[in-house]
């Protein structure tokens, strides 16, 4: 569970993003799930819009997602839905590169 502040700072840091998955039709599914658990694992933190065209409201549809990936929902405005959840995959490619470049 995010506390109120990391919550605000991660807002403030998806406010640039771009979205990377777009919810139509279809809706919610196996294959969206997938690639929404793959961008997380990469990125952390990522936006979605929810389509006009979705049987699912933006909420619904970050409800659903955040509970399939054991996600934690930022923020919904609008149709845009803002995900996050910690990736220890990233944070030792960080660390790597770091520890790495101070071998040399």
């Amino acid at each position: 569970m995010l506390t109120s502040k990391a919550r605000s700072e991660l807002r403030a840091q998806a406010n640039g993003l771009q979205a990377v998955f777009q919810i139509g039709k279809s809706g919610v599914e196996e294959n969206l799930i997938k690639q929404v658990d793959d961008a997380l694992e990469a990125r952390e933190l990522i936006k979605i819009k929810a389509l006009e065209t979705s049987p699912l409201s933006a909420k619904e549809a970050a409800e659903a997602l955040a509970e399939a990936t054991g996600a934690d929902v930022v923020q919904v405005v609008g149709r845009a839905i803002v995900l996050w959840r910690y990736s220890a995959k990233k944070h030792e490619a960080q660390q790597g590169g770091t520890h790495n470049a101070a071998k040399r």
